[in-house]
């Protein structure tokens, strides 16, 4: 059975000035069973401003996402379908 979520895909520049492109699922689209079995309860990352914790759809684990640094648009893909998310 495949899942139906928001997606994006967009390219920042990391910390060290390379270029990650990335596609990419906000936290909010995520099936909350999902969240639930990839979180432990306990700490939350505090992330400075412009940072966004992700779920990278192709390395799939948490990745965070610099909106500070985006180059160009970041699309959205609206019903984007995968047969599992790990």
């Amino acid at each position: 059975m495949s899942i139906r979520i928001r997606a994006y895909v967009g390219t920042f520049s990391k910390k060290n000035g390379e270029d990650r492109a990335m596609k990419f699922a906000r936290l909010e689209d995520l099936p909350e069973e999902f969240l639930e079995a990839k979180t432990k309860g306990g700490k939350t990352r505090k992330l400075t401003e412009g940072n966004e914790l992700v779920w990278d759809l192709d390395e799939k684990g948490f990745r965070v996402f610099n909106w500070n640094t985006a180059k160009g648009d970041v699309s959205q893909i609206e019903n984007f379908s995968l047969d599992s998310l790990d």
